[in-house]
Order: structure tokens, then C-alpha cells, then sequence
């Protein structure tokens, strides 16, 4: 017989779905004939499934040590944490720096994330115990695409990652970005669309009005920072969050990020190629700003994270002269 008692990282969710974690192995329509024939129980009484656990539950789950092992495994894909850089850390959140080249959440089986990179974080600083795997993973709130670098928010609890996503999803939380694009922009500027993914390239297109029933609306606003006469360093707040949107959107209006293989310009991403060895695009979510906030999370109300962007894209700045005197650039952490 194994027993769980419900701690903070488990309530808040169906006891079915605590019971696919824990028995990850097992077929749903197992789970469900165990809860009929009392083998498995919830404070010391029959249930169905749909009862949501509360913390101090306590399920009880008559299996033989056989069975329990062939329905029950844990897995960890071991990968080294001494390149995550953590720029805020509590019992609920991390907020890390996600370099460029790195996936935020694995693809294939194979892949290594930023997902992984926390999940071992955790094991080796002992704040999980493999145990707690069983029940309860770490994962990304938002996500940045590969080539992006910057600020990624991480639920290391159940609460946090809640509580994080539902603040992104109804953008309460403010994030802004910094990229360098093409041509010279000088006023501020709030731009607007629709969003439609084509599937067959993995690439979006940005229309005036929608052109299907998968069309979404975005809205991005920019602020020039600085230019030298060719390119322009741009402070970028995503108010909508969609996939690709900053990127596409920008080279919506002729103004393409460099490095973009997707959206940029060939040409002058081969001139970068050659002259910085740049293979990525100069797009960096720089700053996160949180909303006001009560209980467990107050001590995060109000507050503002930045992240240094990476040395090629400081470098690249400092060598096109797209360094401005006052701005957030300057790194606080």
C-alpha cells in the first residue's frame, strides 16, 4: 500500500490527474476501475476522480509492489546546470537568463531544454526530491523561441506555475524586448494586425484584417533607442503574445530583425554572418515587469527584471554604435 498526503505542489488539481503522475504508466481506464473497486481511496473513502485535492488529503493505493512498479517510473534525463544563470529565485518561481540556441521546452525525446536544465537545478540543490517527480514537475511559463534569448519565468511549484501562467495569459505581466533591425526608425510606434500561422513553412504571415478562422489579433508596440543611420536598436513591448509576432510583425513593416532566418533579409544577414559570425537573431527579452500582487507572490508586486543580453549581441551593439545613453540596457539585477 502506498499512501500520499496532498502537500501544496498537488492541491489545486483533480485527483485523476494526480493519479496519471503518480501512476504514469497505467491506462486511464485503469486508474478509473481501481477508484471503483476501492483499491485506491481518498481519505479513507471511495471516490470517482473529479474530486479536487486540497492540502493535508490523504489517497491511499492498495497495489501490490509488482504492480505499482509496472505502472509507476520515474524518469530524468541528467543534463549539467552550471551554464543556468538565474536572475531571481523563491519557492515558487525562477526567473533565468535562456541563451540563444537553447529550446525552452524539448521538441523530441532526445532534445535538452531549458525545462531539463531546471528540473536538474532542483534535484542537485535538493529543493525536489525525485520522489516529488512523481507528482509534481517543474515547467516553463512562457516560452521564447530557440533563437531568442532572455528572460524565461519557471514554476518550480504548483502554485507558482499557475499563478505565473494565468498572469501571462491575461498580460499582466509587461515584457519587453530588445532587437536591432534593419533601416532607421525614429518615433514610437504602436502597430497592429492579424496572425496567421501556415503550418507547411512554420512561418507566420501579418495581414490587416483576418484572413481565417485561426487569424489572431496582435499588437506590438516599439520604441527606437538608437540608430546609426542603417540599423536601429528597438525597446519592444509584446502586449500580445503570440508565436513569431515580434519578429514577423517588424518585417511586416520593413523593418526585419538581423539574423532572422525566417523573416530577415538574406543578404544582410550574411554580411553579419561575415563580419560577427552572428547566427542567430538579435532579439532579446531584456526586462519583465510584474504586476501588483497579494499573499505568497507580494514580495514580487510591482517589481521589474532585466537580463543582460548575450556578449555577441552587446558586442554587435558597441560596434555598430547602436548604444544608447539612458535606457534600460543598463543592466540591474
Amino acid at each position: 500500500m502506498k499512501q500520499i498526503s496532498v502537500n501544496k505542489n498537488e492541491a489545486g488539481q483533480r485527483l485523476d490527474k494526480l493519479l496519471a503522475k503518480y501512476l504514469n504508466l497505467a491506462p486511464k481506464s485503469f486508474l478509473y476501475k481501481m477508484l471503483r473497486k476501492k483499491n485506491i481511496t481518498l481519505n479513507g473513502k471511495k471516490a470517482n476522480g473529479n474530486e479536487m485535492l486540497v492540502q493535508g488529503d490523504e489517497i491511499k493505493i492498495f497495489l501490490s509492489d509488482e504492480t505499482f512498479d509496472k505502472f509507476s517510473k520515474i524518469q530524468v534525463q541528467h543534463v549539467s546546470v552550471s551554464d543556468l544563470d538565474i536572475i531571481y529565485e523563491d519557492s515558487n518561481i525562477l526567473i533565468l537568463n535562456k541563451p540563444a540556441g537553447m529550446l525552452s521546452q524539448k521538441a523530441a525525446a532526445s532534445d535538452v531544454s531549458m525545462v531539463e536544465k531546471v528540473i536538474n537545478y532542483m534535484l542537485e540543490t535538493k529543493k525536489l526530491s525525485k520522489e516529488d517527480l512523481r507528482l509534481f514537475q517543474p515547467g516553463i511559463c512562457n516560452r521564447l523561441d530557440r533563437n531568442t534569448s532572455g528572460l524565461l519565468i519557471a514554476g518550480v511549484s504548483l502554485t507558482g506555475l499557475q499563478t505565473m501562467a494565468k498572469l501571462l495569459k491575461t498580460r499582466t505581466i509587461h515584457k519587453y524586448y530588445y532587437c536591432i533591425v534593419t533601416g532607421v526608425i525614429k518615433q514610437k510606434q504602436r502597430i497592429k494586425g492579424y496572425l496567421t500561422k501556415k503550418e507547411a513553412t512554420n512561418k507566420v504571415v501579418i495581414t490587416e484584417k483576418p484572413i481565417s478562422e485561426q487569424s489572431q489579433w496582435i499588437e506590438t508596440e516599439y520604441t527606437p533607442l538608437s540608430d546609426n543611420g542603417t540599423v536601429t536598436l528597438l525597446e519592444v513591448w509584446l502586449i500580445t503574445g503570440r508565436s513569431h509576432q515580434i519578429r514577423a510583425h517588424l518585417a511586416s513593416i520593413g523593418h526585419p530583425i538581423i539574423g532572422d532566418d525566417k523573416y530577415g533579409v538574406r543578404k544582410i544577414n550574411e554580411t553579419y554572418w561575415k563580419k560577427y559570425y552572428l547566427n542567430y537573431q538579435l532579439l532579446h527579452a531584456a526586462r519583465i515587469q510584474m504586476p501588483e500582487m497579494e499573499g505568497e507572490f507580494a514580495l514580487l508586486s510591482n517589481k521589474t527584471f532585466y537580463a543582460p543580453p548575450p556578449k555577441l549581441f552587446s558586442d554587435i551593439m558597441n560596434a555598430e554604435r547602436v548604444v544608447p545613453k539612458n535606457s534600460s540596457l543598463v543592466i540591474k539585477n
